[in-house]
């Protein structure tokens, strides 16, 4: 930045919005609320910034077991949670607005391809990790739906790690969201951000996703 004065640009630096403020103001814009994640840590003996000893999920999950009451679209509570907290994680519940159909990495960049190629949108996806998430319009609380279920689509996994196959985040459940840290570096990520269009029917991705 030749010709700019030195303390001209500490300035700019000092006022500029954080990246995960950001994030989640814009996500209030689309409304979808937003509450605080934990967040790695990278020095210490600890893996996660909760205050459990052994997190098993470091880094992935609310900051407080209050979340489901707490996750909000104010910009203005937002502002103060992420002044006060600029590196925590951002956590959007699910079955709300949207639901997230959360795939294997293999599985889901074979869809997006599929969904592409037959010119319709795919809806915003990102990438954590070995995963990719599948924003799609909720289907709201049915009573005969489990917040998680397996690729066979017929029963509600005991437990997520002896499930590797699809996810369906709907009601009372969560994700981590871009530009969230990850355990080991790297970040969540979009692959097709969010643009404010309509949100794609959830049974619709289900079908290419099944195939």
């Amino acid at each position: 930045m030749v010709g700019v004065p030195l303390a001209r640009r500490s300035k700019r630096r000092a006022h500029r919005i954080p990246h995960r403020l950001e994030a989640v103001v814009d996500y209030a814009r689309l409304g979808w609320a937003s509450c605080l994640g934990a967040h790695p840590l990278r020095e210490g003996q600890r893996a996660c910034s909760c205050d459990r000893v052994g997190c098993p999920d470091p880094g992935a999950h609310p900051l407080s077991p209050a979340w489901r009451m707490q996750a909000t679209t104010d910009t203005a509570q937002l502002t103060r949670w992420w002044g006060q907290e600029p590196e925590a994680n951002v956590v959007l519940p699910t079955g709300r607005v949207f639901d997230v159909f959360d795939v294997p990495a293999e599985i889901g960049m074979s869809a997006l391809t599929s969904l592409e190629s037959s010119l319709e949108s795919s809806g915003p996806v990102a990438v954590n990790g070995g995963r990719v998430l599948f924003f799609v319009a909720t289907r709201g609380n049915p009573e005969d739906e489990d917040e998680w279920w397996t690729s066979s689509i017929d029963h509600a996994p005991e437990t997520i790690e002896s499930n590797p196959g699809l996810r369906w985040h709907c009601r009372d459940s969560y994700v981590l969201a871009p530009p969230s840290s990850l355990v080991g570096g790297g970040s969540v990520k979009w692959l097709r951000p969010p643009d404010g269009r309509p949100l794609p029917d959830p049974l619709r991705v289900l079908d290419v996703l099944a195939d």
